[in-house]
């Protein structure tokens, strides 16, 4: 791509040139002197504050091809957004091309084939809205408003886990628009390297504009929030009931010092409580039975758990707290049991934060049944997931919340190094190494020779193609 004057990465600013992209592009182009710019650059959170030198709204799979073309041919970064939710500030660029995906919206369902043709664009609800009118589902995550690409392109965890497994399992096929400009469709017969590396080993290979996902029969489910007071012994006993569940019951416990929700009742306030997130995909009957021992627990301090369509799930995480600042860990572990409970309520109480959590997942079932080496997701054999979270408002306070992360994350590991490369909050070199141990990183490394050789898609955790000295 020429323009009138030469881009320089130095020059850190498009400003002169933005009514030239406005020409080059079908989609709006807004520069840092447009009203809408402060709009155009947000991202979910609030503590990412970056000023890209342009913002190009992608109309079609041509304006991604100039957008390549455009930061090939001026050394300029690329970050590429669908849903903005990247922990790690990947949604946004200080003084590179940020590309915004939100466009490609189409979603095409093949009831009777029971797959799906899915712009990369669509957030996790809209998808699973438009699937669900038909009684189908594929899993993605636990949030609605998430991107279902960055999400599929880590893996995806989310409440059908343990029942079909991750979201890159019921990847079938995507089209990919790589460093060279071409447009590939990539699937286990075309391009089959590149389809393994793109099923957990993130944005280091191009950008998707389309997903082909399978679909399964998933209309109603049992689920919803059950809170229940936290003490060492319901968290160790729910651990302990989710993991010997059915496959069909996946779920999530978020462990956090109770705030002044208007569903609690005020003698819980300030005080330790389990916040579940539960999915039973299957017979009513039976999800009511399996969730009753959970139930059972404690006397719950709110019960929102019923048959519901399974698109409903996402309203509970919807209205959640909106991070100023934030830091987030998150490692593999075990099991955890009565004194590993009551270490997590002791640190939480310790915490500063405005809003602390540990979160905890129990995985396996479909996960786990899926070969280690078929995708370039490494952890497929781990039991439990832990992420621990904190939310402030003071950047200068970033050090001792940064700490207390730390240490509650240590004192959670256990087993061989790992980690979750959608969990992993920065651009730590170990964080993504963690993320692909051994042979799955000199795997994608060469794989990333092969569609990106000069590291032109950089701004991710990135994976430097074989030969590189560092990620440039």
């Amino acid at each position: 791509m020429t323009m009138n004057k030469e881009l320089t990465p130095e020059s850190n600013t498009l400003i002169p040139y933005i009514a030239e992209l406005r020409a080059l592009f079908n989609g709006r182009v807004v520069g840092p002197n447009d009203a809408g710019y402060d709009k155009a650059r947000a991202v979910f959170y609030g503590g990412i504050d970056r000023r890209p030198a342009a913002v190009i709204y992608a109309a079609d799979v041509a304006d991604v091809a100039r957008a390549i073309a455009l930061v090939r041919d001026s050394g300029l970064e690329l970050a590429v957004r669908g849903g903005g939710h990247s922990l790690a500030g990947h949604s946004a660029t200080e003084g590179g091309i940020l590309l915004d995906m939100t466009g490609f919206k189409e979603i095409d369902i093949d009831v009777e084939g029971r797959t799906a043709w899915a712009g990369a664009g669509l957030t996790a609800a809209e998808y699973t809205n438009a699937a669900g009118a038909y009684g189908l589902a594929t899993g993605f995550g636990d949030t609605g408003d998430v991107g279902i690409g960055g999400l599929t392109l880590g893996g995806g965890i989310g409440l059908l886990v343990r029942k079909y497994g991750l979201t890159i399992d019921d990847l079938l096929a995507a089209e990919i628009a790589t460093a060279d400009g071409q447009l590939l469709t990539t699937s286990a017969d075309s391009h089959p390297d590149l389809f393994w590396a793109i099923r957990g080993g993130g944005g280091n290979f191009g950008v998707v504009t389309r997903f082909r996902f399978r679909l399964h029969e998933v209309d109603q489910v049992v689920g919803g929030m059950l809170i229940l007071p936290a003490t060492a012994q319901t968290i160790a006993s729910f651990v302990a009931l989710a993991k010997d569940a059915p496959d069909a019951l996946s779920t999530i416990a978020n462990i956090m010092i109770a705030p002044p929700m208007p569903f609690l009742p005020p003698e819980s306030h300030g005080h330790p409580i389990m916040m579940l997130l539960m999915v039973y995909a299957g017979d009513a009957a039976e999800g009511e039975q399996v969730i009753a021992p959970i139930r059972a627990l404690a006397p719950p301090l709110a019960d929102m758990v019923r048959p519901m369509p399974y698109p409903e799930i996402y309203r509970f995480s919807e209205g959640g707290p909106s991070p100023v600042e934030d830091v987030t860990r998150a490692v593999f572990l075990d099991t955890v049991d009565r004194s590993l409970a009551e270490e997590i309520i002791t640190r939480l109480r310790a915490s500063t934060a405005q809003m602390s959590i540990a979160q905890l997942r129990v995985l396996g079932g479909a996960m786990a049944r899926v070969p280690v080496e078929a995708t370039a997701f490494a952890h497929r054999h781990r039991p439990m997931m832990a992420a621990v979270v904190a939310l402030y408002e003071d950047a200068a306070q970033a050090p001792t919340h940064e700490v207390w992360a730390d240490g509650l994350a240590a004192v959670l590991r256990q087993g061989p190094p790992g980690v979750y490369i959608n969990f992993v909050g920065d651009k730590d070199p170990e964080g993504v190494r963690a993320a692909y141990p051994g042979a799955t990183w000199e795997r994608l490394a060469a794989v990333k020779a092969r569609y990106d050789p000069d590291n032109l898609f950089r701004h991710n955790y990135n994976i430097p193609p074989v030969g590189a000295t560092n990620g440039q």
